[in-house]
């Protein structure tokens, strides 16, 4: 995984909530008009991203990965949404599966992204991941990016991977370490370890090529924290809100700034909590 400075400080690397949130708050900050808009322009100027990177580091590994693979491998995008990383395919022969029926409003009890467009770009393949309708050894490469806790019995998705996959061929996957109820209702695992991986990838003839760590325990904990106003307003009546945020201000930004200070300093900490593993395995058996 590659990280560097100047994809730190690239705004075009950053989650698009934060370009949106930093394009309000710094010319109020500037002006400095009200109360109010001061503090919300005080909250973008905390140092760091700690609790910030989860998305950005996880599709700057896919990216790099994918790059990797050799021009007209195909390769099939499993659970492939929206088919976000398509544009990294441009050199494959990409194949989009995807079951087709989370609308972005699920039951409204966990988070949701509020819409989906399944329309603009369809799948290729509308069908159970787990049952795929394609020949054994159909594919060079496989990639399967946040899907696995949305699956009822995840194991059997790798089984079908393996079924598809040609020998030495390539799979690729992300999933969360440790995550809150989100697309509900299909929502089945909180997440995965990396004993989990390399129990079951090994059971069916993978050979490990790498798990790393996306974050550590501090960036999760931050993540957490930075999450807290929005879970609040949403769970709790307003005036308990309104007196929160007073407590936010005053203890959870100077706690922000030090949980990024111990984030550069830490060590081996993911093994306790991260956001989740990147994992790259090839099919080694016949």
């Amino acid at each position: 995984m590659i990280e560097t400075d100047k994809t730190k400080n690239d705004p075009s690397q950053q989650p698009r909530w934060i370009d949106e949130q930093a394009t309000l708050s710094m010319p109020e900050m500037r002006r400095g008009r009200t109360f109010r808009k001061k503090m919300w322009a005080f909250a973008n100027t905390l140092p760091g991203q700690v609790g910030l990177r989860n998305e950005v580091v996880r599709i700057q590994w896919i990216a790099q990965v994918l790059r990797r693979i050799p021009d007209g491998s195909r390769i099939l995008d499993a659970g492939c949404g929206e088919q976000q990383f398509r544009k990294f395919c441009s050199h494959l022969d990409y194949v989009g599966q995807d079951f087709a029926q989370y609308d972005g409003k699920g039951d409204g009890v966990g988070l949701q992204t509020g819409s989906w467009d399944h329309a603009t770009n369809a799948p290729d393949l509308i069908c159970d991941v787990t049952a795929i309708p394609e020949p054994n050894q159909s594919f060079d490469a496989i990639l399967c990016t946040e899907v696995l806790e949305h699956l009822p019995d995840p194991a059997k998705a790798l089984s079908e991977f393996s079924r598809l996959l040609k020998r030495d061929g390539v799979l690729l996957l992300t999933a969360p370490f440790c995550s809150i109820a989100h697309f509900t209702p299909y929502y089945f695992s909180t997440g995965f370890s990396r004993f989990w991986y390399e129990t079951h990838l090994a059971s069916l003839g993978f050979d490990i090529i790498e798990v790393s760590p996306n974050g550590s325990f501090f960036d999760y904990v931050a993540q957490e924290l930075r999450r807290l106003p929005s879970i609040i307003r949403r769970h709790c009546p307003g005036f308990v809100f309104v007196l929160y945020l007073v407590t936010h201000f005053l203890l959870a930004f100077p706690l922000l700034a030090m949980l990024n200070w111990i984030s550069k300093r830490e060590r081996g900490s993911s093994a306790l909590l991260c956001f989740g593993y990147h994992v790259m395995a090839r099919r080694s058996v016949p």
